[in-house]
């Protein structure tokens, strides 16, 4: 079992591990964490709370998710780890030829053509029918409470709520947008820390979704809105792109690591960036964390892990070669081997993104790992009329290359960001984890992973310590209480380090740890409005 000390934490820091036995939810807001642990003492299990949790979210966080997300899961339940994909396909009517003959040359972040077909309401859904306990439509009560009556908004929130109207009041022009503005900034400006703010369209959303099972919004009423919205706007999704779609169950993939196994959806999704790095590291005797050899290294292999994903993942049905061979151990071990003393180019550059994640857990073993996402911030703009609905720019990571892996294609799904993780040790679960942010993700997991299995750090201080992250080329940002030593060591190796003051760019995370006596362990993120609900 995992071996930490729950009150040794060598980082700044007010919080503390949470301990409860029944139940607990960890996710980067205090209402939608109370909103998973109402379910849990409703009688719901993980599963209900998670998606009680993720439904909350497109209420409190709509700076990062919403009801046009894509999500995924790992669950756990009764001794077996299911995978789900509830990413969604361009629409069939878009392609290469037809984006370039509007002018671009590469995928633009606003507005129709990165819009694919949003998943997160399929996913609370499918989730539910396969595992819940409740009715799907007590489950989504505590969000629709929140939409109907309002909520304050958080301070996290609420900064990136401000940046993001600043931005689009500069970067969306037209009618196109105009929905956007009237629902996040109905007073002519974004809502402050603490204010109100309501979504009555996102509460008639969320029942009709309720009581539907998510079929209207694919197949029925809702379905309708959006199409309706897309063909008076220039959009593209049609009722057969909506009404086709399914989420998939999967068979996770997993890497061993310190004699634990840590678990990722397989791609579409990154997850298999962070279990390559891992694979590199496996053999490394890492002395420290504050060590600028193994930070060297890590960096190099998150860096070596992304090159080859930047070339080889994208939508399963699309690749050229299969998971199994991207984490061989000779492939990895060869990799390890190019790894020098010196930082080295990789030839690619990481893109940016918004997510939100969260974890459940009951007092029957049953555990969630979830993360749902508009992909920036609040996706592309494009809002639907009375609905609340602020879809995704998931295709922007689509390439108009027609050489290149990720390249658009009809009824593709694009390269994700999103990943949730999960850990076990000899068939036994240890919990889950994860840690939002874009191409942070990965990154984020193999640190959290290397500060509780290498370094022995208890949940919240794993969360904690301070992070770095692979930008572009050889620049590596830093936050700023890493040591100025060891900065130094990781300079003169070639490594251009940018020193940051806000932590908001290197992920926000959440942990559920199970001990081996069926105490949970929980531990939620400094860099957000974090919280752990406990019972």
């Amino acid at each position: 079992m995992l071996n930490f000390d729950p009150l040794y934490h060598p980082y700044p820091s007010r919080r503390m591990t949470v301990y409860g036995r029944r139940g607990m939810v960890a996710t980067s807001h205090p209402l939608a964490a109370q909103a998973g642990l109402a379910v849990l003492q409703a009688g719901g299990n993980a599963m209900d709370a998670a998606v009680a949790t993720a439904a909350a979210l497109t209420v409190v966080e709509p700076t990062s998710n919403g009801i046009g997300s894509d999500a995924f899961a790992l669950i756990w339940h009764q001794g077996k780890l299911h995978g789900l994909n509830s990413s969604g396909p361009s629409a069939n009517a878009l392609n290469i030829k037809k984006v370039k003959s509007m002018g671009y040359q590469e995928m633009p972040v606003y507005g129709w053509l990165p819009v694919t077909v949003p998943g997160a309401p399929a996913a609370w859904a499918a989730v539910s029918k396969k595992f819940g306990r409740l009715p799907f439509s007590k489950v989504l009560a505590p969000a629709i409470e929140l939409a109907e009556q309002g909520h304050p908004v958080a301070p996290i929130a609420g900064k990136y709520w401000n940046r993001a109207y600043q931005a689009y009041q500069k970067k969306l022009q037209g009618n196109l947008f105009e929905e956007w503005f009237h629902t996040f900034a109905p007073h002519g400006r974004p809502p402050q820390p603490g204010e109100i703010w309501r979504s009555p369209g996102h509460a008639r959303t969320l029942i009709e979704i309720a009581e539907t099972q998510a079929e209207s919004f694919y197949r029925g009423r809702i379905a309708e809105q959006i199409v309706q919205h897309a063909a008076a706007t220039g959009g593209f999704l049609s009722i057969e792109d909506l009404g086709s779609y399914s989420p998939e169950w999967v068979d996770p993939i997993s890497i061993r690591y310190r004699g634990y196994d840590v678990w990722e959806i397989p791609p579409n999704g990154q997850g298999i960036v962070a279990l390559m790095a891992l694979g590199m590291l496996a053999e490394d005797e890492l002395a420290g964390r504050e060590n600028e050899w193994v930070l060297h290294l890590s960096i190099e292999a998150i860096k070596k892990a992304f090159q080859i994903a930047k070339e080889e993942v994208t939508d399963a049905r699309w690749m050229r070669t299969t998971k199994e061979d991207l984490l061989s151990s000779e492939k990895l071990r060869a990799c390890r081997q190019q790894i020098g003393t010196e930082a080295k180019q990789p030839g690619i550059q990481p893109d940016a993104g918004g997510t939100v994640y969260l974890a459940t857990a009951d007092g029957e073993g049953n555990m969630v790992s979830f993360i749902q996402s508009n992909y920036m911030g609040f996706g592309s703009g494009v809002v639907v009329p009375g609905t609340g609905i602020s879809l995704q720019n998931r295709g922007h990571t689509f390439s108009l290359n027609e050489q290149h892996i990720n390249a658009l294609a009809p009824g593709k799904r694009t390269y994700h960001t999103i990943i949730p993780g999960f850990l076990s040790k000899d068939g036994e679960a240890m919990g889950p984890f994860g840690v939002m942010g874009g191409f942070m993700q990965p990154q984020g997991h193999l640190q959290v992973l290397q500060n509780v299995l290498d370094f022995q750090l208890n949940p919240q201080a794993a969360l904690d310590a301070p992070r770095w992250q692979w930008v572009e080329g050889n620049r590596v940002q830093i936050e700023r209480n890493v040591p100025a030593h060891v900065a130094e060591a990781l300079s003169q190796r070639g490594h251009e380090l940018q020193i940051m003051n806000d932590g908001g760019s290197f992920g926000r995370g959440q942990i559920i740890w199970r001990r081996a006596d069926g105490v949970l362990a929980g531990a939620t993120e400094p860099r957000t409005d974090g919280c752990v609900a406990a019972w």
